[in-house]
């Protein structure tokens, strides 16, 4: 079979534009013969880093919410998608959370191809460019040999479905069967 592939949506907003784009990547994915899970962020519990430094020599955290579970997955997949909305330049508070909360196994995060898919109401990209560089802080300077696959720039998206009537639809998709 395939590859196994991760979407974290962290959108807000259940079928929201950044949602309906990972909704495009899994359908390619699927396609193409590969494993997909995609999480909702907002369905699960993820507290804040409380940068107590425990797991530093723990591996875990003492918080018991669902973040153990997620990191395992991540550890488990071959392919990581990473969705957010962008506001005020950077992602949203619920994919920092959950890229924070990571630190107690991180380093097993290894080996794993990333997608990044950003939407804005802005009709300019250079602000999801932006958020693309915190991302790439995490996962291209902090994992080991992660690569960096592909990245959906959904620009001119403000209501709910808007992003179905811009390229990154289609892209999106396309980016999924390529996996």
């Amino acid at each position: 079979m395939g590859k196994k592939v991760l979407i974290v949506s962290a959108s807000p907003r259940k079928d929201g534009n950044s949602d309906t784009l990972c909704n495009q990547f899994s359908k390619g994915a699927v396609e193409s013969g590969n494993q997909v899970e995609k999480v909702f962020l907002k369905d699960k519990s993820i507290n804040y880093c409380m940068g107590c430094g425990v797991c530093n020599s723990t591996h875990s955290c003492f918080q018991k919410d669902d973040m153990a579970e997620l990191l395992q997955k991540m550890i488990d997949s071959n392919v990581i998608v990473l969705a957010t909305p962008v506001y005020f330049y950077t992602m949203n508070a619920q994919l920092k959370t959950f890229i924070d909360r990571t630190v107690p196994r991180y380093t097993e995060i290894s080996n794993k191809e990333f997608y990044y898919i950003l939407t804005a109401a802005d009709t300019d990209t250079s602000m999801l460019k932006k958020t693309v560089e915190s991302i790439r802080g995490f996962t291209i300077d902090c994992l080991n040999n992660a690569s960096e696959k592909g990245i959906v720039y959904g620009v001119s998206a403000w209501n709910v479905g808007e992003i179905k009537d811009t390229p990154a639809y289609q892209q999106a998709y396309e980016m999924g069967r390529n996996v």
